[in-house]
C-alpha cells in the first residue's frame, strides 16, 4: 500500500499521551509529512502540531487522514464515524491502525466509494505468510524486547537503526506494528497475524541478507504480559536475533492494563535467552534502553549507571535522551567494526 502524505493525525478524545502512540510515534520520526492533529472534546493527548479542522486540512492540502490512536482490542469508537466520514467527504483518504477493518463500517464505506476515495487498514494485510521454520538464515538481526507493552521498543529500534547506519554499518528498521509501517513503508502489524504464521510472519518481515547487513526488528509486547506474550513469543521464534535490547519503564510496577507485577529486567533477559535458543542458540543480551521520560536528567543518570553496573556490566541508555553509541560499542565489541 502506498499511503499519501502530508497527513492529518486524528487523535480521538483519547485519554492518555500512549493512546496517541501511532499519531506521537510518525510525528517523533516524520514530522514533515504532517499538516495538524485533531483532537475531539476531552481529548488527553498532544502532539505537538497545530489543532486544525478538516477545511484547514483541505486547504492545506493533506491526503491522508492518519487515525492516530489506539486502544484496547483495536476497537473504532461509534462517536469517531463522523469525522472519518468528514474527512472523506473533505477528499482525502483515510488511514487506520486499528484491528477493525474502516470499509466494515457502513457509514464509513458509503462514503469512501461516494469520493472515490481509498481506506487504509494498516493492521490488515492480504499476503499469505507460510509457518515459521526456524531455519538459520544469513544476516544479524538485533531484536527489541520489553518488561511490558508501551515501553519503547519501537524508539528504541529506530534510534538503533539510525545510531548503527551513522557509524558505518549497513542496516535497516523492520516494522511489527501499525505505527512501523506507516515510519517505514513495509512491515506487518504481527498482533493482527493468526497465531499460527506469526514466526512465519516475522521471518518474512526479517528475510535473509548480506551477513554484514543488521536488521532491527521493532518489539511486540512482553514474554511476561498476559494479554500479548504469544506475539512476544512469535515474533522472537521469527526473527531469531543475534542482540537484544531490553526496554524498561522504570516507575511501572504492574503490567499496562493488567495487575500483573512487573517482571525484572534480569527476568526479562533470562527468559528471552531461554526462548530464543530454539531458533538462535547463540543469542544474547547487548544493552538495555530504559524511557527515562519521568526522571529528570541527574537522576535518569543515575538509574542507568546503577541498571548497568546491576547487569554486569551491559550498556544502558535511553534512545530519546542520550542516544544509542554505548549499545553500538557494545555490537562492535561482540561482532566487530563495520
Amino acid at each position: 500500500m502506498k499511503i499519501e502524505h502530508p497527513y492529518l493525525l486524528f487523535l480521538g478524545d483519547v485519554p492518555d499521551a500512549l493512546a496517541a502512540k501511532t499519531a506521537t510515534g510518525i510525528v517523533d520520526w516524520r514530522k514533515d509529512w504532517c499538516a495538524g492533529q485533531l483532537r475531539l472534546p476531552g481529548c488527553a493527548a498532544d502532539t505537538g502540531l497545530p489543532d486544525i479542522s478538516i477545511a484547514d486540512a483541505k486547504e492545506k492540502g493533506v491526503k491522508t487522514m492518519v487515525v492516530g490512536a489506539v486502544n484496547a482490542g483495536g476497537r473504532l469508537p461509534d462517536h469517531w464515524v463522523a469525522s472519518i466520514v468528514s474527512a472523506l467527504d473533505a477528499g482525502m483518504d483515510v488511514a487506520s491502525g486499528l484491528h477493525v477493518r474502516l470499509g466494515s463500517i457502513p457509514d464509513i464505506q458509503a462514503a469512501a466509494e461516494r469520493n472515490g476515495r481509498q481506506l487504509f487498514d494498516v493492521r490488515l494485510n492480504t499476503e499469505v505468510f507460510p509457518t515459521g521454520k526456524g531455519t538459520k538464515r544469513k544476516g544479524k538481526r538485533i531484536l527489541a524486547v520489553g518488561t511490558d507493552c508501551s515501553v519503547g521498543k519501537k524508539y528504541t529500534a529506530l534510534a538503533m537503526d539510525k545510531a548503527m547506519n551513522e557509524r558505518g554499518y549497513t542496516s535497516s528498521f523492520c516494522a511489527t506494528g501499525q505505527t512501523g509501517v506507516f515510519i517505514s513503508g513495509r512491515g506487518v502489524a504481527l498482533d493482527a497475524v493468526i497465531a499460527d504464521f506469526i514466526s512465519g510472519a516475522a521471518e518474512w518481515i526479517s528475510p535473509e541478507t548480506d551477513e554484514n547487513h543488521w536488521q532491527i526488528v521493532e518489539g511486540q509486547g512482553s514474554l511476561f504480559h498476559p494479554s500479548f506474550a504469544g506475539v512476544t513469543l512469535g515474533l522472537l521464534h521469527g526473527s531469531q536475533p543475534d542482540g537484544f535490547i531490553v526496554c524498561h519503564e522504570p516507575t511501572r510496577t504492574t503490567m499496562r492494563g493488567v495487575s500483573t507485577p512487573l517482571p525484572t529486567i534480569q527476568q526479562v533477559i533470562d527468559l528471552t535467552i531461554q526462548c530464543g535458543q530454539l531458533t538462535n542458540p547463540d543469542i544474547q543480551c547487548i544493552g538495555i534502553a530504559v524511557n527515562t521520560a519521568a526522571l529528570d536528567e541527574e537522576h535518569a543518570k543515575a538509574y542507568l549507571a546503577k541498571v548497568s553496573a546491576d547487569h554486569n556490566g551491559l550498556p544502558a541508555s535511553d534512545p530519546v535522551r542520550f542516544g544509542m553509541d554505548n549499545i553500538v560499542d557494545r555490537v562492535s565489541a561482540e561482532y566487530g567494526a563495520p
